[in-house]
């Protein structure tokens, strides 16, 4: 019998009806390949573990789910990491949004073996140094947030990632009006000392 984690169970339960099959039928399939998995809740969606080391993911969003294999890039099937490359797949098989997304049960299995080896062998995901770049902030976003002492004490009290996040945000807008508007929501959230992103932060 597989050994199967409530959380898991939980999160199957929350997911988009269309989601709830896919899950289901994709764990099935990992236990059926590596029945020694484990089954863990980490970044909010469902891991399985093999050897104490992560083999494989799955998660579900609002119109798709994706699955990823922890050591995906060293992986035979160049297929995978192809899918991973892309904007939109979030995952090694793609975006899937029904059961027919999916590879065979043959070839799903086929993946779950290579990887439950990887993991055998202890073969590790190399890891590239971090480059750490210096943020340039460009000297329009600082004249602006000096127009507002409120806005500019507190980005001088921010850490480098929330300055960055602000900087993105603003540098990414497409048309000079959607920078201008931007600019005049960052002063307003900037003034009541709040990040860009403290919508979707918890609240203590």
């Amino acid at each position: 019998m597989p050994i199967i984690n409530k959380k898991v169970d939980d999160y199957i339960a929350k997911a988009q009806p269309f989601a709830q099959p896919i899950l289901k039928h994709v764990r099935a399939l990992v236990h059926k390949a590596c029945p020694d998995t484990e089954e863990k809740i980490k970044w909010g969606f469902p891991h399985f573990d093999y050897k104490g080391e992560m083999m494989c993911s799955v998660a579900a969003f609002k119109q798709h789910c994706s699955f990823s294999f922890w050591k995906g890039a060293l992986m035979s099937d160049p297929a995978l990491m192809e899918n991973a490359k892309t904007e939109t797949a979030m995952g090694h098989l793609g975006k899937i949004s029904s059961l027919k997304d999916l590879p065979s049960d043959k070839k799903f299995i086929a993946y779950i073996k290579e990887a439950m080896k990887l993991n055998d062998e202890g073969i590790k995901v190399e890891k590239k140094p971090i480059v750490k770049k210096e943020l340039v902030i460009p000297e329009y976003i600082i004249k602006s947030i000096k127009k507002n002492k409120a806005a500019l004490t507190t980005f001088e009290n921010f850490p480098p990632s929330h300055k960055k996040e602000y900087t993105q945000w603003i540098e990414e807008a497409k048309t000079e009006a959607t920078k201008e508007k931007r600019i005049e929501q960052m002063i307003e959230w900037l003034a009541e000392g709040k990040p860009r992103n403290w919508k979707y932060m918890q609240k203590k």
